[in-house]
């Protein structure tokens, strides 16, 4: 797969022929060979939104409206070659890429919705015959910066929304899936988005700095969106904040699923595989720890085991059955071996699966978790989750809290009011009662706490994300004034 940059909607290499490519983490074979952007490159991008913002801003909603609509089209029209891409590119099943493609197009159709709700308001005054009001206008240029995860769904709430709100975009791949990001793009392009609105950016991982500080300090950016590792953000939030600009930021988490002692067993498994070992555990709701009331954790602990060591691991290419594929590389399977060889020297135990060989891993559980591990409190973003093991409704709220993230929590409990007690005392962006940590709908509003970042995708929430909410009035020419 060859990628190309995107600027006025041409199709262009770098302005220096560099590439980069991009290798399948469990072959090891070049799959995708991507134009490489130097920093001339992105001004360039900067500079052709800026001017693309002076139409498009202008651009009535019902005209945003049915780009919108036909991008969501053209995006569920591309699930095969989007799916391979990923598969390629990632490592992800098909279950993971259809999901991705389908939740990726509701929430392009969910953004088309909002064209028409961005909406000011009347303010009462004190002034004889004037009208105070307040107008929501676009911003300006948006930055969207997303990573390789869930490369559908991120990019797509990256791109449409801003759009919606009258916006354009500088959207900058991921070093990781720049032949997935391609194909998301291209949907907006084939839907009849005027040139310049979406500029598309790809780089070179060792540019990545350079070409993310040109694009913070350009002057026609004037909000940047983030999602990543909370490491990375806080980078971007230190550059946005030095040129004065306001950033969305989703970053890293660590889920606590809580079972309570009268919690539907059975369910709250369904729940932990669905949570633990979507996509190998790479998605940043992924349940991290279960938080198990000891009176249930032997049930718990043993039926979960059993469904885990079910589940299919393997070459997604090769295996359509595979649910567990390989981790993005190499690295994060070292990275997850250390801190469970150091939670089993500290009195952990393995229930089911076992080290990482290279990037390959079984379903993992490790059970009898406590502080002072490692795994304990750092996000392992991979195929192995933990049970730390808890004695009544308190010590389950302070274990669930007992980490610098806050991004996505469950509950299961049968007695639902004090379920929903104990998920009011949650710090997360989002918790769900007798459900799944990975959740996301469009109308809802998403994001997270603490470590988690700040402020809020989806819903009409994004709203004032992607808008400048300003103060209008209209006043006797006449008025009398005291000097």
């Amino acid at each position: 797969m060859d990628v190309r940059l995107v600027i006025d909607n041409e199709h262009i290499g770098a302005s220096d022929g560099a590439i980069f490519e991009r290798r399948n983490p469990l072959s090891g074979s070049t799959v995708t060979k991507a134009a490489a952007a130097t920093v001339e490159d992105a001004r360039r991008a900067a500079a052709s939104a800026q001017e693309a913002f002076k139409l498009w801003s202008r651009t009535g909603p019902t005209e945003r409206r049915k780009i919108l609509l036909g991008a969501a089209d053209k995006l569920e029209a591309k699930v095969q070659d989007i799916s391979a891409a990923m598969a390629a590119e990632v490592g992800a099943s098909g279950l993971w890429g259809g999901f991705n493609v389908f939740a990726a197009a509701g929430l392009i159709r969910e953004a088309a919705s909002l064209t028409t709700q961005i909406q000011g308001e009347t303010i009462p005054t004190d002034k004889p015959g004037a009208l105070s009001m307040t107008l929501r206008q676009p911003v300006g240029v948006v930055l969207s910066i997303v990573p390789w995860n869930g490369p559908v769904i991120l990019a797509a709430r990256a791109i449409a929304y801003p759009i919606a709100c009258g916006n354009s975009v500088i959207f900058r791949a991921s070093e990781m899936s720049p032949a997935t990001h391609a194909l998301i793009a291209e949907a907006f392009y084939e839907a009849g988005l005027p040139a310049g609105v979406l500029n598309f950016i790809a780089n070179a991982p060792e540019t990545a700095p350079e070409i993310i500080e040109a694009l913070i300090s350009h002057p026609a950016v004037r909000r940047i969106n983030f999602t990543g590792s909370t490491r990375v953000g806080r980078i971007i939030a230190e550059t946005a904040a030095r040129n004065l600009k306001r950033c969305l930021l989703e970053l890293g988490g660590k889920a606590p699923f809580v079972v309570l002692d009268d919690a539907d067993v059975d369910a709250a498994v369904n729940a932990a595989i669905f949570g633990a070992f979507l996509y190998q555990g790479q998605i940043c709701m992924s349940t991290e720890r279960f938080v198990v009331d000891e009176a249930v954790a032997d049930a718990f602990v043993a039926k979960f085991a059993e469904r885990a060591a079910q589940l299919v691991a393997g070459d997604p290419m090769s295996n359509p059955a595979c649910v567990i594929g390989p981790m993005i590389d190499a690295g994060a399977g070292k990275r997850i071996n250390s801190m469970i060889e150091d939670a089993v020297a500290k009195g952990a135990k393995i229930v089911v699966g076992g080290p990482a060989d290279g990037v390959s891993m079984e379903a993992t559980i490790v059970d009898h978790v406590k502080p002072g591990m490692t795994i304990y409190a750092e996000e392992t973003f991979g195929p192995v989750t933990t049970i730390v093991r808890v004695s009544g409704v308190d010590e389950a709220i302070r274990v669930a809290n007992d980490t610098e993230y806050g991004l996505a929590a469950a509950v299961f409990g049968r007695d639902v009011l004090r379920a929903l007690e104990v998920a009011k005392q949650i710090d997360a962006g989002h918790v769900h009662v007798n459900g799944a940590t990975v959740q996301n709908e469009p109308q809802a509003p998403y994001g997270g706490m603490k470590s988690s970042g700040y402020g809020r995708f989806d819903g009409r929430a994004v709203i004032d994300e992607f808008t400048e909410l300003k103060w209008v009035t209209l006043e006797p020419a006449d008025q009398p004034y005291p000097i």
